[in-house]
């Protein structure tokens, strides 16, 4: 029980969207509507569901615990409920139900520039970040050259945030998150702005903090980042949990929502787009596993060796040879 870090427990969030927004009130307007709000909420009360509200749950029911030293994945469609889950866990919104313990300092890196400000030069956003993570000037004054050199941003952190490309900006962010040794370290999908050098840099940074013991939640859509990096994963659809568990497992279930690529294979033969009797033809794609029990596989690590099998159909037609191509977007 002591090495939970994290504890989440039946967690909901719940937005209202379609409010009106009026752009101004006169004073007969507030007075008016100061007299009739105690009659509009007794008439609300009365009717279940109240009509004139629209309701979203951004999460409902989300219950895990992460162990101290674990590097955790979360993933999920755009909307599922990632980045809202990582704003509660960093207390930058509060739940509507539920609740979350958290056991140690928090860094989190969740959009582009949170906590900076844009007329501040580089250095004072370094101090300033630090201090919102409850650092002490003198931790940050023995780290502060290492964040420079690490977000490579020497020539120019004097110079004001506002000049910063995007780029520049996320890379300084995540070197003060990453360098000031927080306990439990929250990273969304903010390092799809870097470069592929820097990308490969942050994993190496977050493999290095997980190996001191200190705790990683990391939200991506890249799945082989999340294969190399975290130990389990949690898949967030909708603002539920719909899956847990090792992190292979997890991302092996993640596509079959919307793919029939679940297993690695794909069958064509009965594809909406083919023009009826059009030869040849391709009846399968597959992605083949070294594993014997399991001949197809929905997911590769960086690094691996891949094997596609595809199978077609020529008909009466001479096939000389063949082009493959790979879309990697």
């Amino acid at each position: 029980m002591s090495d939970v870090v994290i504890r989440v427990k039946n967690l909901s969030k719940r937005y209202r969207i379609g409010q009106l927004v009026e752009p101004y009130k006169t004073l007969r307007d507030v007075i008016a509507n100061a007299a009739a709000a105690p009659f509009r909420r007794l008439r609300q009360s009365s009717i279940k569901g109240n009509p004139d509200s629209k309701y979203i749950w951004a999460l409902k029911d989300v219950s895990f615990e992460v162990k101290r030293g674990e590097v955790v994945g979360i993933i999920g469609r755009n909307g599922a409920g990632k980045t809202t889950l990582l704003k509660i866990l960093s207390r930058i919104t509060t739940p509507t139900e539920g609740y979350a313990e958290i056991h140690g300092r928090v860094g989190s890196l969740l959009e582009v520039g949170t906590g900076f400000h844009p007329e501040l030069t580089g250095r004072e956003n370094v101090y300033l970040s630090g201090a919102i993570l409850g650092m002490k000037k003198r931790e940050i004054d023995e780290k502060f050259d290492e964040i420079v050199k690490f977000a490579e941003v020497e020539k120019f952190i004097d110079t004001p945030l506002k000049y910063y490309s995007s780029g520049m900006q996320v890379r300084l962010a995540f070197a003060v998150a990453a360098h000031l040794e927080p306990e439990i370290l929250l990273v969304d999908e903010v390092l799809a702005v870097g470069d592929a050098a820097f990308q490969k840099k942050c994993l190496g940074k977050m493999g290095d903090v997980a190996k001191e013991g200190r705790t990683v939640l990391f939200v991506s859509h890249n799945m082989g980042a999340v294969l190399n990096l975290c130990e389990w994963a949690l898949w967030l659809n909708d603002g539920r949990v719909t899956f847990s568990g090792g992190t292979n497992n997890t991302v092996e279930k993640y596509p079959s929502s919307s793919s029939q690529l679940r297993f690695g294979f794909a069958d064509l033969s009965e594809h909406p787009g083919r023009p009826p009797g059009m030869q040849p033809v391709i009846q399968s794609v597959a992605l083949r596993s070294n594993d014997s029990i399991a001949r197809y596989r929905g997911s590769v690590k960086t690094g691996e060796g891949v094997v596609f099998e595809i199978r077609y159909d020529c008909g009466d037609t001479s096939l000389d040879y063949a082009v493959v191509g790979i879309n990697l977007e």
